[in-house]
């Protein structure tokens, strides 16, 4: 049996409704709730993150957002890279021709899926079969976006405590390999030895290391959908207990892959999203602010991730903040 083997459980059906059953916390904000566990997070929480600012060094976790990304084209893809596009250059400004109309300046537009790169999951991105957060049917999704639960709702709530969990490095390795599931038990352990709490309101990020060794190897094959270290399925229990605010990874998807629950894709998204009310966060660039860590030997700091405000949307591109 190989390492990743050993990590997987063997999970069907009926654990993934006795885990959406459990951990259901509809109603807890109340019936017209639409931001779930980001109501984790209080000003005083806000306020308190701030006093984590003590050397004034900014990590922007953001990942390229150009042509160079991880999505493969095919007729099975549903999203691809960022296609950057010049309206004006200077180029134009310096043509024969040129009519200026008072000024001299280059203007550019972008065409991408709003889930191309870094970014979010709104709490209407995944449904639990014809329901979505708070018990809201999945029909106020229509082909207009998201009347419940659009990404414009958490605009100004994606603020706080910020907690890096460095699985690989806490494992001796410089990445997980593909197909590793994190355990609950990994997590709690890796905080330990961090000296670092994990608690309610906060942002939890945990490293994985795939995207690095996506960039070290000069080439992103299947990270884009295919096998990838993450959490397990059996964490949903943990991030609901702990009253985490949101989580995210270096991750395409967050959890671990092949997924383990046979004929279900994205499992613990089933729970975390719809039933839980966590966003997921994705694609998040942590090689630079998990060295620094490693360093100093701080892992808690500053977040701000605020999101794009598209109205009606279920996801945004984000460039995450962690200021130490």
């Amino acid at each position: 049996m190989t390492d990743t083997e050993a990590t997987r459980d063997i999970l069907t059906i009926e654990d993934l409704h006795a885990s959406a059953e459990r951990n259901k916390q509809w109603g807890r904000w109340g019936p017209d709730d639409e931001i779930g566990t980001l109501n984790n997070v209080t000003p005083e929480m806000v306020a308190g993150a701030s006093r984590l600012i003590r050397k004034g060094k900014a990590f922007g976790l953001a990942m390229p957002f150009d042509s160079n990304g991880p999505h493969r084209s095919g007729p099975h893809s549903r999203r691809f890279n960022p296609i950057h596009v010049m309206v004006r250059s200077g180029v134009d400004c310096c043509a024969p021709n040129f009519q200026p109309m008072g000024v001299y300046a280059s203007d550019d537009m972008v065409t991408m899926p709003l889930q191309a790169a870094t970014q979010w999951d709104a709490l209407s991105h995944i449904f639990y079969y014809d329901k979505m957060w708070n018990g809201y049917d999945a029909i106020n999704v229509t082909n207009l976006g998201a009347t419940k639960c659009g990404i414009e709702k958490t605009r100004d709530r994606m603020v706080g405590r910020g907690v890096l969990l460095d699985i690989p490095r806490f494992l001796g390795l410089p990445w997980l390999p593909d197909g590793y599931g994190i355990s609950i038990a990994e997590l709690e352990a890796c905080a330990d030895r961090q000296g670092i709490s994990v608690g309610a309101g906060d942002f939890l990020i945990v490293r994985t290391g795939q995207m690095e060794r996506c960039m070290a190897q000069g080439e992103w094959g299947a990270y884009s959908g295919g096998d990838a270290p993450g959490l397990k399925f059996e964490t949903a229990d943990w991030l609901r207990g702990n009253d985490i605010a949101a989580v995210a990874t270096d991750t395409w998807g967050v959890e671990v892959r092949p997924n383990e629950i046979e004929g279900i894709v994205q499992p613990l998204h089933w729970v975390a999203i719809p039933m839980i009310g966590l966003t997921l966060g994705e694609m998040f660039r942590l090689k630079d602010l998990a060295d620094d860590c490693a360093e100093d030997g701080v892992y808690e700091f500053f977040f701000c991730g605020a999101s794009l405000p598209f109205t009606r949307a279920v996801g945004c591109p984000i460039n995450p903040m962690a200021i130490k």
